[in-house]
């Protein structure tokens, strides 16, 4: 706990995940992870023993005192990687489908510059580009995919091979922006917050990623959950397109503040 600090910080939103956040620990530790970065869970007011697992691992953890919704917990991590004065931030999921080998992979292309010598300001991790590992998907979420891969193309023009990617390494830049404003949706930052930010000028990225189906717990993509993510989606994405290309907000925010590397 008094190791010198990283300029990476990794963080796992968490909600009832005692199923499997031991194993994404374990994982962390045994893949040297921690040898780059540091570690932290924000636990959304779990009722079961999702956090006492991660004190017991002793990683870092904050807890929400009452539960704020997905999006709302990542801006936790990202506030406190600003306020702590990361450069850079990687968030993956808690449940276990995300495989932690990718996060020296997202780590490597953030800090590398393109031909043109720009910097990545946010790069997805995708399990639907050619070297990513097989995954699983029934029929239904095809279709979704399918709808924001087109919602994103058809308000950004670029073609994004998987639009609802929780895994993804962030600049400071892109965390601060989610900070400072109040443009992040508190429950589902999936294509919405994309399209978002390829409108804002943010330097987007995508690498293929290795990940699994979950073994274990339960999604917020279930039941009901799943049917509201959709009606939700219908409605946000319009609104994001909306509030750039008609009213201008923000809309040179991803060519500002540019980091001096």
């Amino acid at each position: 706990m008094m190791s010198k600090q990283k300029e990476l910080l990794v963080i796992i939103p968490a909600y009832n995940e005692e199923k499997n956040i031991r194993e994404v620990l374990k994982q962390l530790r045994k893949q040297w992870i921690e040898e780059q970065a540091d570690i932290l869970v924000i636990d959304d007011a779990s009722e079961d023993s999702t956090a006492r697992i991660v004190q017991a691992e002793r990683y870092l953890l904050i807890r929400n005192i009452c539960r704020l919704g997905y999006g709302n917990t990542l801006r936790v991590g990202y506030q406190y990687a600003v306020t702590k004065n990361y450069r850079y931030v990687i968030q993956m999921d808690a449940d276990g489908q995300h495989d932690v080998c990718n996060i020296p992979v997202i780590y490597k292309k953030l800090v590398e510059a393109d031909v043109n010598g720009l910097y990545p300001d946010i790069v997805l991790a995708s399990r639907f580009m050619k070297g990513s590992s097989d995954f699983p998907v029934h029929l239904l979420k095809r279709a979704a995919y399918a709808w924001f891969r087109l919602w994103v193309y058809a308000a950004a023009g670029r073609k994004i091979a998987d639009p609802t990617t929780g895994l993804q390494g962030l600049s400071r830049k892109a965390f601060e922006y989610y900070c400072n404003f109040r443009h992040f949706d508190d429950k589902y930052p999936d294509a919405n917050i994309i399209i978002q930010m390829l409108l804002l000028n943010f330097n987007i990225v995508q690498i293929p990623a290795a990940m699994h189906a979950r073994t274990g717990g339960k999604s917020m993509h279930k039941g009901f959950s799943a049917f509201w993510y959709m009606c939700r989606m219908f409605f946000e994405i319009p609104a994001v397109i909306f509030r750039i290309k008609i009213l201008k907000k923000d809309i040179r925010a991803g060519l500002q503040n540019v980091d001096e590397r």
